[in-house]
């Protein structure tokens, strides 16, 4: 591949994202893409091979800040005018030389890249000046594996309480055949001879050495002449694991806990990544939950809230006893202390009741008789009083 190609491709449309896409929005297109198109899961599918190493050769340039400002400003000089003036190599139809655009002749550039050496040093990560001594960052340095996500449903008194659940993963690990070497037992993968084990060589295209991934060795340095029959030489296959995590009290729905060291194996002797658990917490038929105190609504009979009353109510480890005054009014909230969840810090929560007078759906003869004597006794009390007044005076001011 020539610096001319290397210029440009276009690895925002790679990732599928726009020039001006964040930092997370390059890895979260890249982590999709990556998922999408990974060898293990389209085994024997060259395609989705070579997709997914223009995926993962798109973020390497783009997931870095130096070489994306780079990578834009060449793009800028080179393909937003339509091409390369009078040919990329120097002696092009326009006369074109090369040589004084990447600051052979900069000491003496009028209105170029300032005092320094040119565009040379802009493209210095991305390019090797012959005999600069310039060295590309290889291929296969260690690489962190990446990190996974997957979802637990635990029921509400777990979240309160806290549990320890079994969570059963299927996903790409090491190798347990060949500890992820990729070579069958009993033997070992031996350096590139193409590449003397850097991951990558260099070609030279005009005033440039241009390194690439080695493709004998796909960029590992490694060649496996007996690869392990169940990874293929990879290193890494896909097991079925069985975890216990351990749910901390208190948890909330759609929280995220992390488990390091939990996800993907790195490559080349890189860390693995963590894995990341999102709990979604089952409702309660009868508890509500907001913030550390936990709520509920009890049923009760307009008798009970004028004249006051005891009642015994639920909470979530057993029962307390709630005093109601009396001409307490529906929808008040009291408060039980101390019954709710307990925080990491130490405190706990409350249990908030809020008392709702329950209307029966039907009354015999004698109910009937007994409420109309009640009304007739308390027709002088207006309980819409202050809410008239008020609309009264609104009535006058407009």
């Amino acid at each position: 591949m020539s610096a001319r190609d290397w210029i440009e491709k276009d690895f925002y449309r790679e990732l599928g994202v726009s020039s001006d896409a964040s930092a997370e929005e390059i890895k979260k297109s890249y982590r999709k893409l990556a998922r999408e198109l990974h060898p293990d899961a389209n085994p024997g599918d060259a395609k989705a091979e070579a997709r997914f190493k223009s995926v993962s050769e798109a973020y390497g340039v783009l997931s870095d800040s130096a070489k994306r400002k780079q990578y834009d400003e060449a793009r800028r000089l080179f393909a937003g005018g339509g091409g390369f003036p009078g040919g990329f190599g120097g002696g092009g139809g326009g006369g074109f030389d090369v040589g004084d655009l990447f600051g052979r002749g900069a000491a003496g550039a009028q209105g170029g890249m300032g005092g320094g050496g040119g565009l040379g040093d802009l493209l210095g990560g991305l390019f090797n000046r012959r005999g600069g001594g310039g060295a590309a960052t290889g291929a296969n340095r260690p690489r962190r594996g990446e990190d996974v996500e997957t979802d637990v449903r635990i029921d509400f008194t777990e979240a309160v309480k806290g549990a320890t659940v079994p969570l059963r993963l299927s996903s790409p690990a090491a190798c347990a055949t060949c500890s992820g070497s990729g070579a069958k037992p009993g033997t070992t993968p031996r350096t590139c001879g193409n590449c003397g084990g850097a991951g990558l060589v260099t070609r030279s295209q005009g005033a440039f050495a241009f390194s690439e991934p080695c493709q004998d060795c796909r960029g590992t340095g490694r060649i496996v002449d007996d690869p392990c029959q169940e990874c293929g030489g990879d290193g890494v296959s896909t097991r079925t694991r069985t975890l216990t995590i351990r749910i901390p009290s208190g948890v909330d729905d759609g929280q995220r806990i992390r488990l390091a060291n939990q996800g993907e194996p790195g490559r080349n002797g890189g860390p693995t990544g963590d894995l990341f658990v999102r709990v979604h917490v089952n409702p309660h038929p009868i508890f509500g939950r907001s913030g550390n105190d936990v709520t509920l609504t009890v049923p009760v009979t307009f008798p009970e809230l004028a004249l006051g009353t005891s009642l015994t109510v639920p909470t979530l480890e057993g029962k307390v006893t709630v005093k109601v005054p009396a001409g307490t009014n529906s929808g008040r909230v009291m408060r039980a202390k101390g019954k709710g969840i307990a925080r990491r810090d130490g405190k706990v929560g409350d249990l908030l009741i809020t008392l709702q007078v329950a209307v029966p759906n039907n009354t015999d003869a004698k109910s009937r008789d007994a409420l109309e004597a009640y009304a007739k006794t308390t027709s002088q009390h207006d309980p819409r009083a202050e809410l008239n007044a008020l609309l009264l005076e609104r009535g006058k001011s407009t």
